[in-house]
Protein backbone atom coordinates (compact mmCIF):
# COMPACT_ATOMS: atom_id res chain seq x y z
CA UNK A 1 0.00 0.00 0.00
CA UNK A 2 1.47 2.98 -1.09
CA UNK A 3 1.64 6.48 1.16
CA UNK A 4 -0.67 8.20 -1.42
CA UNK A 5 -3.36 5.29 -0.64
CA UNK A 6 -3.00 6.00 3.06
CA UNK A 7 -3.31 9.77 2.46
CA UNK A 8 -6.65 9.36 0.03
CA UNK A 9 -8.04 7.51 2.95
CA UNK A 10 -7.35 10.06 5.38
CA UNK A 11 -8.42 12.28 3.51
CA UNK A 12 -11.92 10.62 2.45
CA UNK A 13 -12.47 10.08 6.40
CA UNK A 14 -11.93 13.63 6.89
CA UNK A 15 -14.23 14.66 3.98
CA UNK A 16 -16.85 12.20 5.53
CA UNK A 17 -16.86 14.15 8.51
CA UNK A 18 -16.97 17.21 7.35
CA UNK A 19 -20.38 16.08 6.12
CA UNK A 20 -21.70 14.73 9.08
CA UNK A 21 -20.93 17.31 10.83
CA UNK A 22 -22.71 19.33 8.31
CA UNK A 23 -25.81 17.11 8.24
CA UNK A 24 -26.22 17.24 11.71
CA UNK A 25 -26.19 21.08 11.91
CA UNK A 26 -28.71 21.24 9.61
CA UNK A 27 -31.00 18.79 11.70
CA UNK A 28 -30.36 20.39 15.36
CA UNK A 29 -28.00 17.82 16.40
CA UNK A 30 -24.43 16.82 17.88
CA UNK A 31 -22.70 15.33 15.84
CA UNK A 32 -20.75 13.88 18.30
CA UNK A 33 -23.61 11.34 18.72
CA UNK A 34 -23.56 9.76 15.09
CA UNK A 35 -21.35 6.86 14.49
CA UNK A 36 -19.10 6.52 11.67
CA UNK A 37 -18.66 3.05 10.56
CA UNK A 38 -16.02 1.74 8.10
CA UNK A 39 -17.83 -0.70 6.09
CA UNK A 40 -14.80 -3.06 5.09
CA UNK A 41 -15.63 -5.44 2.84
CA UNK A 42 -13.33 -6.87 0.18
CA UNK A 43 -10.29 -4.13 1.65
CA UNK A 44 -6.98 -5.94 3.02
CA UNK A 45 -5.64 -6.04 6.57
CA UNK A 46 -3.40 -2.98 5.85
CA UNK A 47 -6.27 -0.75 4.08
CA UNK A 48 -8.40 -1.56 7.50
CA UNK A 49 -5.44 -0.35 9.24
CA UNK A 50 -4.89 2.62 7.98
CA UNK A 51 -8.30 3.83 7.90
CA UNK A 52 -8.11 3.33 11.91
CA UNK A 53 -4.81 4.91 12.17
CA UNK A 54 -6.88 8.22 10.39
CA UNK A 55 -9.59 8.31 12.74
CA UNK A 56 -12.05 4.97 12.09
CA UNK A 57 -13.03 3.74 15.83
CA UNK A 58 -16.09 1.08 14.75
CA UNK A 59 -15.47 -1.64 11.82
CA UNK A 60 -18.44 -3.76 10.05
CA UNK A 61 -17.62 -6.78 8.03
CA UNK A 62 -19.59 -8.22 5.82
CA UNK A 63 -18.91 -12.04 5.31
CA UNK A 64 -17.23 -14.15 8.37
CA UNK A 65 -14.60 -15.88 6.50
CA UNK A 66 -13.47 -12.05 5.67
CA UNK A 67 -13.76 -10.90 8.89
CA UNK A 68 -11.95 -14.73 10.69
CA UNK A 69 -9.11 -14.21 7.99
CA UNK A 70 -8.72 -10.27 8.47
CA UNK A 71 -9.06 -10.42 12.70
CA UNK A 72 -6.14 -13.19 12.34
CA UNK A 73 -4.02 -10.60 10.58
CA UNK A 74 -4.88 -7.79 13.64
CA UNK A 75 -6.73 -6.12 11.20
CA UNK A 76 -9.51 -4.48 13.33
CA UNK A 77 -7.04 -3.17 16.27
CA UNK A 78 -7.91 -0.26 17.88
CA UNK A 79 -11.29 -0.37 16.53
CA UNK A 80 -14.76 -1.79 17.52
CA UNK A 81 -16.08 -4.95 15.27
CA UNK A 82 -19.26 -5.32 14.48
CA UNK A 83 -20.71 -7.88 12.08
CA UNK A 84 -22.77 -6.22 9.33
CA UNK A 85 -23.52 -8.59 6.29
CA UNK A 86 -26.17 -11.55 5.93
CA UNK A 87 -25.38 -14.25 8.36
CA UNK A 88 -26.36 -18.02 8.26
CA UNK A 89 -27.15 -19.89 11.67
CA UNK A 90 -23.77 -22.32 11.14
CA UNK A 91 -21.54 -19.52 11.36
CA UNK A 92 -22.87 -17.67 14.63
CA UNK A 93 -20.57 -19.39 16.34
CA UNK A 94 -17.51 -18.04 14.87
CA UNK A 95 -18.45 -14.74 15.28
CA UNK A 96 -19.39 -15.11 19.32
CA UNK A 97 -16.61 -12.86 21.35
CA UNK A 98 -15.30 -11.20 18.46
CA UNK A 99 -17.76 -9.07 17.12
CA UNK A 100 -19.31 -6.37 19.77
CA UNK A 101 -22.12 -5.91 17.94
CA UNK A 102 -24.68 -8.18 15.66
CA UNK A 103 -26.46 -5.69 13.38
CA UNK A 104 -28.10 -8.00 10.97
CA UNK A 105 -30.58 -10.02 12.98
CA UNK A 106 -33.46 -10.57 10.64
CA UNK A 107 -35.17 -13.21 12.27
CA UNK A 108 -36.49 -14.57 15.60
CA UNK A 109 -34.59 -17.81 14.80
CA UNK A 110 -31.24 -16.03 14.13
CA UNK A 111 -31.49 -14.44 17.32
CA UNK A 112 -32.29 -17.60 19.20
CA UNK A 113 -29.37 -19.26 17.73
CA UNK A 114 -26.71 -16.51 18.34
CA UNK A 115 -28.69 -16.41 22.25
CA UNK A 116 -27.87 -19.98 22.11
CA UNK A 117 -24.17 -19.72 21.12
CA UNK A 118 -23.95 -16.88 23.47
CA UNK A 119 -25.03 -18.87 26.33
CA UNK A 120 -22.42 -21.48 25.35
CA UNK A 121 -19.65 -18.58 26.07
CA UNK A 122 -21.70 -17.17 29.17
CA UNK A 123 -21.69 -13.43 27.46
CA UNK A 124 -24.04 -11.38 26.32
CA UNK A 125 -24.16 -10.56 22.51
CA UNK A 126 -25.64 -7.22 21.44
CA UNK A 127 -27.52 -7.09 18.55
CA UNK A 128 -29.87 -5.55 16.44
CA UNK A 129 -32.86 -5.98 14.39
CA UNK A 130 -32.56 -5.95 10.52
CA UNK A 131 -35.95 -4.76 9.22
CA UNK A 132 -36.84 -5.02 5.90
CA UNK A 133 -38.39 -2.05 5.13
CA UNK A 134 -38.66 -1.77 1.86
CA UNK A 135 -40.45 -5.12 1.76
CA UNK A 136 -37.86 -6.43 -0.97
CA UNK A 137 -38.46 -9.99 -1.91
CA UNK A 138 -34.53 -10.40 -2.17
CA UNK A 139 -33.60 -9.33 1.36
CA UNK A 140 -33.76 -10.26 4.75
CA UNK A 141 -35.13 -9.11 7.48
CA UNK A 142 -38.45 -8.74 9.60
CA UNK A 143 -41.41 -6.78 8.00
CA UNK A 144 -42.67 -3.18 9.73
CA UNK A 145 -45.59 -5.79 11.03
CA UNK A 146 -43.33 -8.63 12.46
CA UNK A 147 -40.93 -6.42 14.47
CA UNK A 148 -42.86 -5.84 17.85
CA UNK A 149 -43.57 -9.66 18.73
CA UNK A 150 -40.48 -10.76 17.35
CA UNK A 151 -38.37 -8.12 19.62
CA UNK A 152 -40.74 -8.75 22.32
CA UNK A 153 -39.76 -12.93 21.91
CA UNK A 154 -36.38 -12.23 21.65
CA UNK A 155 -36.30 -10.11 24.61
CA UNK A 156 -36.99 -12.91 27.22
CA UNK A 157 -33.94 -14.56 26.13
CA UNK A 158 -30.90 -13.93 28.60
CA UNK A 159 -27.64 -13.92 26.61
CA UNK A 160 -29.23 -11.53 24.16
CA UNK A 161 -28.98 -7.51 24.68
CA UNK A 162 -31.13 -5.74 22.01
CA UNK A 163 -29.56 -2.51 20.82
CA UNK A 164 -31.25 -0.69 18.73
CA UNK A 165 -32.37 -1.37 14.55
CA UNK A 166 -31.04 -1.22 11.05
CA UNK A 167 -31.61 -1.12 7.72
CA UNK A 168 -30.58 -0.94 4.06
CA UNK A 169 -33.92 0.71 2.02
CA UNK A 170 -34.51 0.33 -1.63
CA UNK A 171 -32.13 2.04 -4.89
CA UNK A 172 -33.71 5.41 -3.94
CA UNK A 173 -36.07 7.19 -6.04
CA UNK A 174 -34.89 10.29 -7.55
CA UNK A 175 -37.52 12.51 -6.46
CA UNK A 176 -38.24 11.09 -3.01
CA UNK A 177 -34.75 9.87 -1.91
CA UNK A 178 -35.00 7.46 0.99
CA UNK A 179 -36.25 9.85 3.49
CA UNK A 180 -40.09 7.63 3.50
CA UNK A 181 -38.15 4.93 4.67
CA UNK A 182 -35.81 6.53 6.86
CA UNK A 183 -38.57 8.29 8.95
CA UNK A 184 -40.44 5.23 9.19
CA UNK A 185 -37.57 3.37 10.67
CA UNK A 186 -37.52 6.42 13.37
CA UNK A 187 -40.73 5.29 14.04
CA UNK A 188 -40.28 1.67 14.75
CA UNK A 189 -37.32 2.69 16.81
CA UNK A 190 -39.39 4.86 18.70
CA UNK A 191 -42.15 2.85 19.26
CA UNK A 192 -39.79 0.23 20.49
CA UNK A 193 -38.30 2.47 22.76
CA UNK A 194 -41.23 3.08 25.22
CA UNK A 195 -42.39 -0.98 25.51
CA UNK A 196 -39.96 -1.13 28.23
CA UNK A 197 -39.02 -4.77 27.64
CA UNK A 198 -36.15 -6.73 29.58
CA UNK A 199 -32.93 -6.41 27.68
CA UNK A 200 -34.39 -4.13 25.05
CA UNK A 201 -32.15 -0.57 24.84
CA UNK A 202 -32.67 1.78 21.95
CA UNK A 203 -29.36 2.95 21.83
CA UNK A 204 -28.44 2.92 17.82
CA UNK A 205 -30.59 3.27 14.99
CA UNK A 206 -28.17 1.99 11.99
CA UNK A 207 -29.00 2.84 8.71
CA UNK A 208 -27.34 5.60 6.23
CA UNK A 209 -24.87 4.38 3.40
CA UNK A 210 -22.05 6.13 1.34
CA UNK A 211 -24.95 7.44 -1.15
CA UNK A 212 -27.37 8.43 1.48
CA UNK A 213 -25.79 8.88 5.29
CA UNK A 214 -26.96 12.58 5.19
CA UNK A 215 -30.36 11.98 4.46
CA UNK A 216 -30.61 9.22 7.39
CA UNK A 217 -29.12 11.94 9.41
CA UNK A 218 -31.85 14.03 8.86
CA UNK A 219 -34.37 11.39 9.61
CA UNK A 220 -32.42 10.59 12.92
CA UNK A 221 -30.23 7.95 12.45
CA UNK A 222 -27.33 7.54 14.59
CA UNK A 223 -24.61 5.21 12.80
CA UNK A 224 -24.27 5.11 9.44
CA UNK A 225 -22.00 2.47 7.53
CA UNK A 226 -19.87 4.10 5.11
CA UNK A 227 -17.19 2.15 2.69
CA UNK A 228 -17.24 3.44 -0.92
CA UNK A 229 -16.58 6.97 0.53
CA UNK A 230 -13.61 5.54 2.41
CA UNK A 231 -11.86 2.71 0.45
CA UNK A 232 -13.06 3.90 -3.50
CA UNK A 233 -15.00 1.42 -5.17
CA UNK A 234 -14.57 -2.00 -4.96
CA UNK A 235 -13.38 -4.37 -6.98
CA UNK A 236 -15.97 -7.19 -8.02
CA UNK A 237 -14.27 -8.62 -11.09
CA UNK A 238 -11.99 -11.91 -10.79
CA UNK A 239 -8.39 -11.80 -12.32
Amino acid sequence: MTEQERNTIKTNIEEIQARIDHAAALAGRDPKEILLLAATKMNSAERVQAAIRSGIRYCGENKVQELLDKYEQDAYAGADLQFIGTLQTNKVKYLIGKVSLIQSVGSVHLGKAIAKEAAKKDLCQDILIEVNIGREEAKSGLLPEELTSAVEELSALPSLRIRGLMAIPPIADQETGNTPYFQKMRQLYDGLAILDLPNVKMDYLSMGMTDDFEEAIACGSNMIRVGTAIFGKRNYSTP
